[in-house]
Formats: structure tokens, C-alpha cells, sequence
């Protein structure tokens, strides 16, 4: 049986407020990881202070048993290691990402200066509009991995799009009034210079989880609160070294998953290489 229209109404806005808290939290914790340089210290001043969170409380508290003790040195123990494996199985998806985008850029490179040769094959005065696209195409893609300013990203995004357009037109109007297969091979190798493009903007979008982040978060936290409590000084060394070091890997993740913001970032090395080729051909 189907709900009455109130109670459907109420399950929507509830849906409906649900999404808008996941987005709202989503777009918090991407902002905070697009820029690493921020991340480092806001970690370690949080991961500091649970660490003394845990002490306050350890001071308030009649001294743990041995019994009791070695107990707690094992959960210790315990939630330490799943730390280190979540920081480690997260590292390896920030590297698999970093090394897609890479390859993305090496593709790109390929697809473009394959499209450039098979140009021969068409007629004289499409030859030099299509070469001369493909120069100033080359040019924009260089200019997507190098920029940083968010109004000339968008920009570019633009002139991208309308440069494809004219490239796309350039062997469609041939294609359709000389439909040989010479032609066809130009065709399809425009084809796989506009689908490099697509699978470059979707490695670049394609980031460690929110989930993922917000559980190493949540872990490190108890981590150094943990720490803090089963400390018997209150100004135990590890109260600095541990924040220390988690913040240094939250800071790399955070980097690495960042394709602008940090200081990691895929150098367009084969697109350079082959804008200078294109220019001197």
C-alpha cells in the first residue's frame, strides 16, 4: 500500500534535507583537501589537542589496573595499526590517481600528434585550418595543467570547448562531402583526441572519497586521544610526534589528491614536447 500524500511529502523533504547535509559536508571537506598547505597545520592542531583531550581526562580518572593496562595497550595497539593501514590502502588510491592522470597526459600527447600526421590525408585547404586548430589545441591543453586561477581555468574550459567544435567541423564537413576511408582515419583520429580530453577532465575529477577522509579523520583523532590517555606524563614526546607524523601523511594524501593546490602536480612534459615539435614543423 502506498503511503498517504502527507507522509510521501515528509519522506521527500526528509530525502531532500538528508542530500543537502551530504553535499554541504562534501564540499567542506573538498575544500579543506584541495588545499594541503592548510590541511598540515589544521590536522596537527586537532590531533594535538585530542591528544590532551585524552590526558585531561586520564588526569581525572584513578590510575588503570595492570590488569586493566595491558588491556588498553592492546586496543591501543589495535586502533594504531588500522591507522596505518588506512593511511597507507588511502595513499595507494592518491598514487593509482596521480599515475591515471599522468598516463591521461601522455595519452592526450599521443592522440593530438597522431591527429596532426594523419592530417596529410586531407585536401589542401582543410589540411591548414585542421593543423593550425591543432597548434593553438595544443597550446590550451598545456595552459589546463599549468593554471591555478580558477576565472581563467573557466575560461579556458570555454575556449577548449569551442576549439573542438571547430575541429570537430573541420573533418565532419569533409567527412560528409568525401566519405572514403582516407578520410575516415582523420575522422577517427579527431574522435580520440576530443575522448583524451574527456578521460583527462575525468581523472582530474576523480578524488579519494569523502568517506574515506572523514574515517582516517575520525580514527586519528581516537588514535591520539588514546594516546593522551594512556600517557603517564603530560607532556610525553608523543603528544607532538604522533600528531606530527599523521598530519605530514594527511598533508601528502592531501596533496597528491590535489592536482592544482599543491606542490605535487602532473607536469605536461609530453604535451611542451610536442607543442614545440608542431611549432617548428
Amino acid at each position: 500500500m502506498r503511503g498517504t500524500p502527507e507522509r510521501e511529502d515528509e519522506e521527500v523533504r526528509k530525502e531532500t534535507e538528508r542530500a543537502n547535509r551530504n553535499g554541504l559536508i562534501t564540499t567542506m571537506v573538498n575544500y579543506i583537501v584541495s588545499h594541503p598547505f592548510f590541511v598540515f597545520p589544521l590536522s596537527f592542531i586537532v590531533l594535538w589537542l585530542s591528544a590532551h583531550i585524552g590526558a585531561f581526562f586520564r588526569s581525572r580518572l584513578p590510575p588503570l589496573a595492570e590488569e586493566q593496562r595491558q588491556d588498553f595497550s592492546v586496543l591501543q595497539g589495535a586502533i594504531l595499526t588500522l591507522l596505518s593501514l588506512l593511511i597507507g590502502f588511502t595513499f595507494s588510491m592518491g598514487i593509482s590517481r596521480y599515475d591515471l592522470r599522468k598516463n591521461y597526459e601522455e595519452a592526450e600527447a599521443n592522440a593530438i600528434g597522431t591527429e596532426y600526421v594523419r592530417s596529410d590525408l586531407l585536401p589542401g585547404s582543410d589540411l591548414a585550418e585542421v593543423r593550425e586548430l591543432l597548434r593553438n589545441y595544443v597550446d590550451q591543453r598545456v595552459l589546463f595543467y599549468t593554471t591555478r586561477d580558477a576565472q581563467q581555468l573557466r575560461q579556458l574550459n570555454t575556449d577548449t570547448a569551442q576549439l573542438q567544435n571547430r575541429l570537430w567541423s573541420a573533418v565532419k564537413t569533409r567527412s560528409e562531402s568525401q566519405p572514403t576511408p582516407i578520410v575516415a582515419l582523420a575522422v577517427s583520429g579527431m574522435n580520440d583526441v576530443l575522448n583524451s580530453q574527456g578521460f583527462t577532465q575525468a581523472a582530474w575529477w576523480n578524488h579519494i572519497p569523502v568517506a574515506a577522509w572523514i574515517l582516517m579523520v575520525l580514527i586519528a583523532v581516537g588514535c591520539n586521544v588514546l594516546v593522551g590517555f594512556g600517557s603517564r606524563r603530560p607532556n610525553s614526546l608523543l603528544f607532538i610526534l604522533l600528531p606530527l607524523a599523521v598530519s605530514v601523511s594527511f598533508f601528502l594524501l592531501a596533496d597528491l589528491d590535489s592536482p592544482r593546490g599543491g606542490m605535487i602536480r602532473v607536469q605536461p612534459k609530453n604535451l611542451l614536447i610536442l607543442s614545440q615539435s608542431l611549432r617548428t614543423h
